[in-house]
Formats: C-alpha cells, sequence, structure tokens
C-alpha cells in the first residue's frame, strides 16, 4: 500500500497553503496498491513533536477519516471526503472539532505524518471518535499500513 500527496516530497516542507498561514485545507492525498483482504482505510494526519520537537509532550491529531473505500483513491486539495466517498465519517481532531485543521507548530520545524491504514472491516461509532477509540476499533484489523511525511515551520 502507498500513500503520497502532489504537493509535498515525502519529508519535505508543506506548502503555506496547507497550513493555518495558508488557505488551511487539506493537501492532495494519494493512496494506491491496496492489499487483499482490504475492505476500509482510516487515513490520520499527526504531529509527534507538538509543542517543541526539543521537549515533545504528545501528538496532535490534525485530520481523521475512515471507512474509506479500500480502492485506489484520490483526495483533491480541500476535498471534502464525504461528498467524494458517501459511506466515510471523519473523526475528532485535537481541537475536538471534524475535519481538517493545517500546521501552525508554535516552535521549530514540526513532521506531520499522514497515515494511512487498510482494515479487513467497515468501523462503526455511536458518535464521532477519537484517534484513541478508532485505534481501538483497529486493533488485530489491520492489514497493511503506508505512511508519507511533510515538515512545516512557521514563516
Amino acid at each position: 500500500m502507498l500513500i503520497s500527496s502532489p504537493n509535498f516530497s515525502n519529508g519535505g516542507m508543506i506548502p503555506r497553503k496547507f497550513t493555518q498561514q495558508g488557505e488551511d485545507i487539506s493537501p492532495a492525498i494519494e493512496i494506491t496498491d491496496l492489499p487483499e483482504g482490504a475492505k476500509s482505510i482510516v487515513l490520520v494526519c499527526m504531529d509527534p513533536d507538538a509543542p517543541d520537537p526539543q521537549a515533545l509532550k504528545r501528538t496532535f491529531i490534525h485530520w481523521i477519516v475512515y471507512n474509506l473505500p479500500a480502492v485506489p483513491l484520490y483526495l483533491p486539495e480541500g476535498a471534502d471526503p464525504k461528498v467524494l466517498y458517501p459511506n466515510c465519517f471523519q473523526g475528532l481532531n485535537d481541537r475536538g472539532k471534524v475535519g481538517y485543521i493545517g500546521p501552525k507548530p508554535p516552535i521549530g520545524i514540526h513532521r506531520y505524518y499522514f497515515k494511512a491504514f487498510a482494515a479487513d472491516c467497515w468501523l462503526k461509532f455511536e458518535k464521532t471518535p477519537s484517534l484513541k477509540e478508532i485505534y481501538y476499533s483497529l486493533d488485530g484489523r489491520v492489514v497493511a499500513m503506508a505512511e508519507y511525511m511533510g515538515r512545516y515551520k512557521l514563516l
């Protein structure tokens, strides 16, 4: 399984457009080479360097999309996943909201990991889930995982 973005190279700098200093829209994401047995995909964007890469305290969750179909897929810049894939949902980011929050690191260069998990099931929740709840539901159900990383520093 592969995840990529045409907007920045793996390990490269994320353009300002996709941050809170810019338009604060999600970058384009492509997920391909899905494994057999996958039924759904979970997409997560997280910053493990919060708040300071020299004094790590937590991983900040920027975006969660789950129940994407397990087919090669493309989310264009700023896309609403639900419009493109009606059976998918978004989870809670670490602002307690649903949807994408772009990078805005308080200090230093932070890493932003876009991770895709292929699961052998569809996830069901009574209420909008956090990443912890997503991970709990994925336990033992992941058939493949891929990640793509971008960096950002306040300008």
